[in-house]
């Protein structure tokens, strides 16, 4: 265990210099990513939105989430580091201003004055807890699982159960054209877990308190 947590942080820390080092930085404006939302709100606008490949699950919060997150997992479906065919479509119609801008604009919904701030989360049962220990999720999520020691990391807590599942799942397919992600991280960790494991560690990780949420548009309320 304490092997693979410190060969973890190692590839934590490599992974945090390579992303600050490479990615050009582009400031977004939330006044122009409202306007470009129009791909999004389809999905991601309407409350308890289900997708249907490669199986049925909640599409992600995404109000509340990191900017740069966004724009990373944007630029991952682009790249094809993200396999998802719908999700690749967006993606490819996106400038990196536009990803910027978008990214910004949700990040913003998530903001509420003189809310209080995430502490430490709450221990879930023994199996989660267990599991949490094994991932060393805490080492790049944060102690609320919604503050990731580098931005360009996602927040997790309250994130859709069934969702989790399946993002997990994604890092160890290989070998899908249409399906999968390819992260050297997340990949070692979620190998280490069998698909039941997944499914408990997704439960306990939804259940924490959140920023996330999704903020229906007017067409859909």
């Amino acid at each position: 265990m304490n092997k693979f947590l410190s060969s973890l942080s190692v590839l934590v820390v490599a992974c945090a210099t390579a992303f600050s080092a490479t990615a050009q930085e582009v400031k977004g404006n939330a006044q122009a990513g409202e306007k470009k939302i129009a791909m999004c709100i389809g999905c991601h606008g309407i409350t308890g939105y289900q997708a249907t490949f490669p199986e049925v699950y909640k599409v992600p919060k995404i109000a509340g989430q990191g900017a740069k997150y966004i724009v990373s997992a944007l630029s991952a479906y682009k790249k094809g580091d993200r396999r998802h065919p719908t999700m690749r479509g967006i993606a490819d119609n996106l400038s990196d201003q536009d990803m910027a801008d978008v990214a910004v604009y949700y990040e913003s919904l998530g903001k509420v004055e003189g809310a209080p701030a995430l502490g430490k989360a709450a221990d879930g049962n023994a199996q989660a807890a267990a599991l949490v220990a094994k991932g060393g999720c805490v080492a790049c999520h944060g102690d609320s699982f919604s503050k990731p020691i580098d931005p360009s990391y996602p927040r997790i807590a309250g994130q859709h159960a069934d969702y989790l599942f399946v993002a997990l799942k994604s890092y160890k397919s290989e070998g899908h054209a249409t399906w999968g992600r390819a992260n050297p991280i997340m990949g070692g960790i979620a190998k280490q877990f069998s698909n039941d494991e997944l499914k408990e560690l997704a439960k306990y990780v939804s259940s924490l308190p959140s920023e996330l949420k999704t903020v229906p548009q007017a067409k859909f309320r």
